[in-house]
């Protein structure tokens, strides 16, 4: 048994790779995964949830599995005769060189650690970022994966969320507030108007989840009396879906009470009485 544990599978000048530093380098793999198994089954069990929501559990989770990887890779280094200190000494120049090249990687990197840390973004909140609006499905060490509401992945670099301008939907109350705007003919009936906008709104299938606010008249626009409907909704995410439904009974219910959206109009006159040229 000796043998084989001591046997040379490869030799390179002075360095050489036998079967037991293989079969360590394997091991301390296989413990790093069941290691990390067991600490993601007790973070996000059912019980752990009440005292720590899904967000804290999953960047908690990141910084643990990146600590004991990095741990882990020294070992293995170690277990087959490499020395990582006199490894990073030799490749200092190197390291200087890469770090240069790779300054936005870093500055990701390091940006993803304060998420991570500072958790003002967690996994499942909801994100406007440049004009789309994203769900948090998972905070990495350089990107963020997301979904926006076309139902595709986007990969956001973590520096994106940390340095630019972001809307965090869901650090506020559990609805938020929206508006509805439209138009009518001059010389319909305001107090009818606004009773049909608020009609509009309850009559919507999600209007437990509205909390009606009021329907304003505006102001009196160039071709039209302006209204704006606000209402309160919980689902931030698909709000835009919710809103063309509402669109389409305000336009229902509009034709069924006669009252009218104008286009805009203009009026052009014209005088008969130009004097001739000579």
């Amino acid at each position: 048994m000796n043998k084989f544990f001591e046997f040379e599978i490869f030799h390179f000048n002075e360095h050489s790779l036998t079967v037991f530093e293989l079969v360590s380098v394997l091991l301390i793999f296989l413990i790093t995964k069941f290691i990390l198994w067991i600490i993601k089954k007790v973070l996000f069990h059912k019980t752990n949830l009440n005292k720590l929501d899904k967000g804290s559990s999953f960047a908690l989770f990141q910084l643990i599995k990146y600590v004991i990887w990095v741990m882990a890779i020294v070992l293995m280094l170690e277990s087959i005769g490499v020395n990582v200190t006199i490894l990073l000494a030799g490749s200092a120049a190197l390291l200087v060189g890469i770090g240069l090249g790779l300054q936005q990687t870093f500055n990701d990197i390091l940006s993803g650690i304060i998420l991570l840390f500072e958790q003002s973004v967690k996994v499942d909140d909801i994100l406007e970022i440049d004009g789309d609006i994203v769900v948090i499905q998972e905070i990495g060490l350089r990107t963020s994966k997301g979904l926006n509401r076309r139902q595709i992945v986007v990969i956001l670099p973590n520096s994106t969320i940390t340095t630019n301008k972001v809307i965090n939907w869901s650090h506020q109350t559990q609805k938020t507030l929206f508006s509805i705007d439209v138009g009518v003919a001059y010389g319909s009936d305001v107090d009818l108007v606004t009773k049909v906008l608020e009609e509009s709104i309850l009559e919507h299938k999600g209007a437990a989840e509205f909390d009606l606010l009021e329907a304003r008249f505006v102001e009196f626009g160039a071709s039209s009396l302006d209204f704006k409907v606000l209402f309160f909704s919980k689902d931030i995410f698909y709000i835009e879906k919710i809103k063309s439904d509402i669109r389409k009974t305000i336009n229902r219910k509009f034709l069924e009470n006669n009252i009218v959206i104008p286009f805009p109009q203009m009026d052009l006159h014209l005088k008969s009485n130009i004097p001739k040229m000579k």
